[in-house]
């Protein structure tokens, strides 16, 4: 005998499919998805033209290679190192990432400024407004 069983939908399942079938939702997502884009340019950025030149200012150093070996590579078993270089570059990346994330946003928020500070056209005058204008045209001459 086979029973076919259907959980009931609950309320939280409706509050859920509710929430992900609103605009703001996509709209994080397709931000998220931009964002991670940005976020490889900017690491593009940071790794292959600012970190070079930075490296190069201090002695030719790569700073990915930077550690600290805690215990020596003996026979089979790997070197125990502390990669304080790893952590620099991804330090370096964040902040670079925050501060264009930073510029964007405000560029952002001034354009906005602008539209909500610009006033608003005056409405076109209505057809009595206009029929009395012509009305005290009329009685000037």
């Amino acid at each position: 005998m086979k029973i076919n069983v259907k959980p009931p939908k609950t309320k939280l399942l409706q509050e859920f499919k509710a929430f992900a079938m609103r605009g703001n939702v996509i709209d994080m997502a397709v931000g998220i998805i931009i964002g991670a884009a940005f976020g490889k340019i900017v690491s593009s950025i940071v790794n292959d033209i600012i970190m070079p030149p930075i490296g190069l200012l201090v002695g030719g150093v790569n700073f990915k290679d930077l550690k600290i070996v805690m215990k020596h590579a003996v026979d089979a078993n790997p070197a125990v190192t502390l990669n304080y270089g790893n952590f620099l570059q991804v330090t370096f990346d964040f902040l670079i990432i925050a501060f264009a994330i930073f510029m964007l946003i405000k560029v952002l928020s001034a354009a906005k400024k602008k539209e909500e500070t610009a006033p608003p056209a005056p409405p076109a005058p209505t057809k009595e407004q206009v029929l009395l204008t012509e009305i005290r045209d009329l009685l000037k001459k």
